[in-house]
């Protein structure tokens, strides 16, 4: 496999991860009986849960990018250290982005995200050339 899908795969993972942890806090909050139920009306989740709910959401749309960005670089054999790099960054970069929209952490959060998107268009841009 190679370093790019290896770290497709493991944001993958954390999506799955941002899942349990936005699911268990999100539970604690508004109760089983609630968050089992049909959802007629839209829950607002505030505070922790809230911000783990918008964490998740995020991951899933710089992810479809990111997969983008993996295919196009797989697809075309433009796989170079770089990408790999480029990779990796990414991942860190979400890793990173958890914590800091959790506790807010303000400016860094949007730093984090930038640093994640820029190595995303990278990626991107390396498949073309």
């Amino acid at each position: 496999m190679t370093p790019e899908l290896t770290v497709l795969t493991l944001a993958a993972l954390l999506q799955v991860l941002q899942f349990c942890a936005y699911s268990a806090t999100s539970v604690a909050q508004v109760g089983t009986k609630k968050a089992a139920g049909p959802r007629d009306t839209p829950i607002q989740l505030t505070g922790i849960a809230g911000r783990l709910q918008r964490a998740m959401n995020n991951h899933f749309e710089a992810l479809i990018l990111f997969t983008i960005a993996v295919l196009a670089t797989q697809l075309s054999e433009q796989n170079t250290p770089y990408t790999a790099a480029c990779a990796y960054i990414y991942l860190g970069a979400r890793v990173l982005y958890v914590p800091a929209y959790v506790f807010g952490l303000s400016p860094w959060r949007s730093l984090v995200w930038l640093i994640g998107l820029l190595a995303t268009v990278a990626m991107l841009t390396a498949a073309l050339l």
